[in-house]
Order: C-alpha cells, then structure tokens, then sequence
C-alpha cells in the first residue's frame, strides 16, 4: 500500500504525468525534456527527482549526460500503463509535448547525420572490405536461436543487432563507449518502435551490468579492433546467465597488414583454433561455427574483400 500511494502521489501532478507519458515512448535526457516542457532545468529535475524516488523512471549516466527511461515496472504494472492509455492523443497539452517531441528527435537526426558524413568515406571503404551485411546478418539469425532472452550486444554502434535481433528477445541492451553512434541507435530503435530495447554508455571490458544477467551476447565485428580480445570474452561470460549464447561474428584470419594503419584494426582476423582457446580460458564451450567466404564474380581475399567467421558459444 505504502507504494501505491507513493506512485499516486508522484504522477498526480501535470508536469510529472507529461514527463511519464513522453518517457513511454523512448529515452529522454534533462535538456530534452526542458525544452518540450518549456520549464526551467531545476524545476524539471525536481519532478524527475520524485517520480526515480517512486521507482517509476530509471536513470543513467552517458559521460555528462543523463538519461531517463520508464521503468520496465512501470511499464508493465496495470496502474501505470492504464494511466498512460487513458491520456488520449488529441489531448492538447500533450499533442503540443508530442510535436516538441519530434522536433527533439528531428535535431538528433540531423546531428547524427553531420557526424555520419564527416565519416562516410572511410566508413564506406570499410564496410566493403567483408562480405555483405546481409548475408552475414542472415547467417547469425540463422545459427543464434529462436527465443534470445534477455539479449546483450557488446559495441552496438549504430544498433544493427537490436533493430535485427529484438523482436526474437524478452529485453535487449546495447553497450558502446561513443556517444554519436549510441544517439544514431536510438534513433533508429525510436523509428522501429522497439520498447522492449535500449542502449547505454560503457566500457565492454567492465560493464555496467550485474552478473549473470543475460541469455544471450553477441559480439558482431568488434574484437579485431581491440588488444586484449580476451578480456572482453571474460567479461561476456561474467554476465551471462548458466548455458547462456554468445555470439561472436568477426573477420576470419587474412593477411592485410595495412589495416593496422588505414581502418585502426587492432587483430588481423581470428582462426577458430584461436577462438576455442580463448573461449575454454574465459568457461566457454563452441558449439557451432561457420566460416563465410566471399562469391560471386573473382571475390577473395586477393580483390580485398575478407571472409567472416561465426562461432556460437555457451557458458560452460
């Protein structure tokens, strides 16, 4: 009773109410809400303050920035949901939040894609050194199974994982230290109405996250841009669940050296021999691996296009 009352209290209030119904639809930081509300910083965070105190939004920390997101209690509790479905959207205080909203979201866009030209060219130049997206994409949805659980993707960068993988997931997260390629990913969760996904700042080799939290990793074209690959398994395996998956799709074993230099590759590809004995060190067992090798017309390794490796795991 003691925390009904506590929830009643905290959204019996307009600006509070307006701040829950524009955090059931995505992540918002404190300059967001400011300017849609059209109230001041410290007022706003007062209300923020209240409704973390009633446990009904949940915050976290991107460097100097703060996020605020419904939370999965809130959401899911009866009382909560039908406040917010009971708020029609013709109402006109919240229409005028929701096209605020947009607008909100119109400047993340555009600021994402300043940052996504200025890096098209190399970006591009990469992308075609492996085999085609689709077709690996295709062969992970292939080989991970059918119900993921609560998924993890380690260095999301723009979120691909979780616009491919989340509706086959109970809860997804998505972790990468760059703030540009976490605001492109929330962008692209947003416009794919994926609620039940969400993204954070942090560090693969010391996660955010408690242990034995998750079903299912995935780690898809990351550890050849690292040293100590090794690290990042341990920690995978830290917050995997008893016989939970992981995933890792990374380029096979090849021989250009100018990588190092040109696209800052740390690894020139893995081999599996490589990869089971690493995943043996860090409790891991390989129980499936696939190898994709370039086709079509004269495309090996020769032209500069390089084989992809996948290797399914469980924690042993």
């Amino acid at each position: 009773m003691e925390q009904t009352l506590a929830e009643l209290r905290a959204i019996a209030e307009e600006t509070r109410l307006r701040i829950i119904l524009l955090l059931a639809r995505g992540e918002l930081n404190v300059k967001d809400l400011t300017n849609i509300l059209g109230q001041s910083q410290p007022r706003v965070s007062r209300h923020l303050k209240l409704l973390l105190d009633a446990s009904l939004i949940n915050r976290h920390r991107e460097g100097s920035w703060v996020y605020f997101r419904l939370s999965e209690k809130a959401r899911n509790q009866s009382f909560v949901a039908s406040v917010i479905q009971s708020v029609e959207a013709t109402d006109k205080i919240l229409k005028r939040d929701l096209t605020r909203l947009e607008a909100v979201k119109l400047a993340r866009s555009e600021e994402a894609a300043i940052y996504f030209a200025s890096i098209a060219e190399n970006w591009d130049s990469l992308r075609n050194l492996k085999i085609s997206e689709g077709k690996v994409e295709t062969a992970i949805g292939e080989i991970l199974p059918a119900e993921l659980g609560d998924l993890l993707d380690l260095g999301t960068g723009t979120g691909r994982m979780l616009e491919l993988f989340s509706n086959r997931a109970t809860h997804s997260v998505g972790v990468d230290m760059s703030h540009e390629m976490l605001s492109y990913a929330r962008l692209k969760i947003e416009k794919a109405g994926l609620t039940n996904s969400q993204v954070r700042q942090g560090d693969i080799f010391n996660l955010p996250m408690e242990s034995e939290r998750f079903d299912t990793v995935i780690i898809h074209q990351v550890l050849h841009f690292l040293d100590e690959s090794l690290s990042v398994l341990k920690e995978a395996v830290r917050v995997m669940r008893p016989k939970a998956k992981l995933m890792v799709a990374d380029l096979a074993s090849h021989g250009h050296e100018d990588l190092r230099q040109t696209h800052s590759h740390r690894r020139l590809g893995y081999s599996t021999e490589q990869m089971v004995e690493w995943g043996e060190l860090a409790g891991l067992k390989l129980i499936q691996s696939k190898n994709i090798e370039p086709s079509g017309r004269m495309l090996n390794e020769a032209d500069g296009q390089l084989s992809v490796s996948l290797w399914l795991f469980e924690r042993i």
